[in-house]
């Protein structure tokens, strides 16, 4: 059940085109709400709004705001948007998006010939944090003279609104297009499924590279395959099929106090030693001591040694673009200098589509 509370907009904290973060009086505190413009319609200091609270009540990270479910003073909203593929669908929020595989899209036809990828390199990541330093490193290492596509699937947060990474990403020119696919929604393109985004990527957007990884946020378990991240898998065999070059980002930490994430995530255990089916290339930093110890010994346990190509570079040039960039950027609540190896192996994945897009002389966009 939805846990609904009815609170006053007493502050805009924040407004862009799509979004707006709010101070709201609900159950006599002050406290913070989302609402997304193009679902709910605008909204102003004093309007009587309805709130999702769930998240904040039970106190979970996923999903921890509250959000605007409906604005009261809001009589009427009307959808401007074209197409006919509803996102959400069948919920009180479905939305009506113009997807890149429909007839009323200017990319239809082409959508309808394009069956490859060609080699185009794929970077599959599991959590949004590990776009930045994957972003970074391509546009440093190609001099911002690749075109990169971010794919945002529905694991994870659905709006891409919410991303404040992918605003700033965008305004420096580490990604030039964002394509959201499944139930997510609100990119530069809109794709019904995995497979049309990768090719939407390559056709549509006319990018050289492409990362794909869920919004911010996560849901996972202790359990082996109760985790959203278990995409990347899906992914990489989504690459296989259309005939691209998947690189897997690893989730490597030795941050996290949680025994199942310590070195390799037994997260990446699952999805690239069971759930991925096809051969991928496994992108590593160059670690020492100990902790090369391990995860090259998680790495043969789980097989994924076996089954994938591992591959190990210097990602330091994705740290210091990040740095030089002033980008900042947290994972769990922990900074790149808390969790270097976490952020070095997303950036190790960049720096191996890098040379993947100049050993196929991908020289300009």
């Amino acid at each position: 059940m939805i846990r609904v509370r009815q609170g006053v907009v007493v502050d805009i904290l924040s407004e862009e085109s799509e979004t707006a973060e709010l101070l709201v009086k609900v159950d006599e505190k002050k406290e913070k709400a989302v609402n997304y413009n193009n679902l709910t319609g605008p909204v102003k200091i004093g309007d009587r709004v309805v709130l999702n609270t769930t998240a904040v009540h039970k106190k979970l990270g996923t999903g921890g705001y509250h959000f605007v479910m409906a604005n009261l003073n809001n009589e009427a909203v009307e959808s401007l948007n074209a197409g006919h593929i509803m996102k959400l669908r069948y919920t009180p929020c479905q939305v009506k998006v113009l997807s890149v595989e429909e007839d009323e899209s200017p990319y239809s036809q082409i959508m309808k010939q394009v069956t490859s990828l060609e080699g185009m390199p794929v970077v599959a990541a599991t959590l949004h944090s590990m776009l930045p330093p994957i972003a970074a490193a391509l546009h440093k290492l190609g001099n911002g003279k690749w075109r990169v596509a971010y794919i945002m699937t529905d694991g994870a947060a659905l709006p891409i609104s919410l991303s404040k990474l992918v605003k700033v990403l965008k305004e420096k020119n580490m990604i030039h297009s964002t394509i959201t696919c499944g139930h997510a929604f609100g990119g530069d393109f809109e794709a019904v499924n995995i497979y049309s985004a990768l090719l939407a990527a390559k056709a549509a957007a006319g990018a050289d590279v492409a990362v794909v990884a869920m919004g911010p946020g996560i849901v996972g378990t202790g359990s082996k395959y109760g985790y959203t991240g278990l995409e990347q898998g899906q992914v990489i065999n989504a690459v296989y099929t259309l005939k691209g070059h998947a690189v897997a980002v690893p989730r490597i930490s030795f941050a996290d106090q949680r025994e199942r994430h310590r070195g390799l995530s037994h997260h990446t255990r699952t999805a690239l030693g069971d759930v991925a089916l096809a051969k991928c290339t496994v992108a590593l930093p160059l670690l020492t001591g100990e902790q090369k110890i391990l995860v090259h010994r998680q790495l043969k346990e789980s097989l994924i040694n076996k089954k994938h190509d591992i591959v190990e570079v210097d990602a330091l040039p994705a740290l210091e673009a990040l740095q030089e960039a002033g980008i900042k950027v947290t994972t769990m609540g922990r900074t790149v200098e808390q969790d270097r190896e976490f952020f070095l192996t997303a950036g190790a994945a960049g720096v191996v589509a890098a040379r993947i897009l100049e050993k196929n002389n991908i020289s300009s966009a």
